[in-house]
């Protein structure tokens, strides 16, 4: 009888066919995989994006806005040209003609539902019309993110994405109608299954993408978010509350009539003075609070893409720094009435893309294309046109 121990000592590990594999065969199969970084940097300069940005805004208003599906495909080939990956650039390539025909259709759709609602015997169209947009919008989110997909290339490869019209009505018809109905409560399910809708439908040549997240950090994003409205909900209103109180207070107890009079003009300044004060803070948290929401959740997704299961995304980037250049950045458009657009767009792109990596285990030159048609840019249009926000 034949010693188990010495035959799983001395005889060699067989390999697919029976034979004996060779020891270093063996050793190296046991090593783990090399993980290759490349950093992602963005080169743009305010400068030069200024000028390419105001010769847009010149031609937009001379046109009367035909020109402004050509400006925001000059606008996005600037930053997709100057967004690097391993010694290769981004490129945008979706047609401005066609985006033209689609902005001109939604347009006039929704002049015709402006128009309508003004009158009280076309009312009834104003309301079939903002019916059709919400049975259509998964669509068109559906279909914005194919047109995105299809004209970004990176390497000679385009991306595709593959999301089902039936995941696009669960992610953005039914999850929002459930976030609706819970008060809030569902929300953050909401996003979750948005973001895995966009990540798991992308692809990349013919390597798919897919998401590694879970639904509890999306609520821990929610809480966070909420906490700092409430905070700074109190922080703001005690104080305010605690000035008018002692205003009306501290000259109540005069009563002779040109006090009273001063208490009254005291008062209504007081009280206007808090409605602006609080106003500007409550929509000063608004920002922050839904800054945060899109940092943190734009950090959470790229750290977990996945791509044909040797491609990985890395964020480094601060949730809360990037809050703090978003509102820096609105003011100082505020400040330039918009002259420092481009400055504020250049200045979030360099930061955000300076802090992703992108994590490899083979050559990003291995994918190999996939096989994809023309798609149309009617969702792109509507989406761009009545600012529905899509992207992560």
């Amino acid at each position: 009888m034949t010693d188990p121990a010495a035959t799983s000592a001395d005889t060699p590990p067989l390999g697919r066919h029976g034979q004996p594999r060779h020891p270093d065969t063996v050793q190296a199969q046991a090593l783990p995989a090399t993980v290759t970084e490349y950093p992602v940097a963005f080169t743009g300069t305010a400068g030069e994006y200024f000028r390419l940005w105001i010769v847009n805004v010149a031609l937009t208003f001379v046109t009367l806005g035909l020109y402004l599906p050509w400006a925001r495909v000059r606008n996005r080939q600037y930053f997709f040209g100057h967004t690097w990956v391993d010694g290769q650039n981004f490129e945008y390539r979706a047609n401005p003609a066609a985006l033209l025909r689609g902005y001109l259709i939604v347009a006039a759709l929704f002049v015709a539902y402006a128009v309508s609602g003004q009158f009280d015997s076309t009312q009834w169209v104003a309301v079939v019309l903002a019916l059709i947009y919400a049975a259509a919008y998964p669509l068109l989110v559906r279909q914005s993110m194919r047109f995105q997909a299809v004209n970004t290339v990176h390497r000679g490869l385009r991306f595709r994405f593959h999301g089902t019209t039936g995941g696009a009505y669960v992610a953005y018809m039914l999850a929002n109608v459930v976030a609706g109905l819970s008060a809030g409560l569902a929300l953050p399910w909401a996003w979750f299954m948005q973001r895995r809708y966009q990540v798991d439908g992308l692809a990349f040549g013919s390597a798919r993408a897919g998401f590694r997240g879970d639904v509890g950090p999306f609520y821990l994003i929610g809480l966070t978010a909420l906490g700092l409205s409430l905070a700074g909900g109190l922080l703001i209103g005690v104080p305010l509350v605690a000035l008018i109180f002692f205003v009306v207070r501290g000259a109540s107890g005069n009563l002779d009539p040109s006090a009273l009079d001063a208490l009254g003009l005291a008062s209504s300044v007081t009280f206007l003075a808090a409605l602006i004060v609080g106003y500007v803070g409550v929509l000063l948290l608004y920002v922050v609070a839904w800054q945060y929401i899109r940092g943190a959740t734009m950090a959470y997704v790229l750290n977990n893409v996945e791509l044909g299961g040797v491609v990985r995304t890395r964020a480094t980037f601060s949730p809360w720094r990037l809050v703090w250049i978003t509102v820096t950045n609105a003011a100082a458009r505020v400040l330039t009435l918009g002259l420092a657009s481009p400055w504020a767009a250049v200045r979030q792109t360099r930061y955000i893309l300076g802090g992703v990596t992108v994590r490899a285990i083979a050559p990003l030159d291995d994918f190999a294309a996939g096989v994809g048609g023309e798609t149309s840019a009617f969702g792109e249009a509507a989406t761009e046109l009545l600012d529905i926000q899509v992207g992560f």
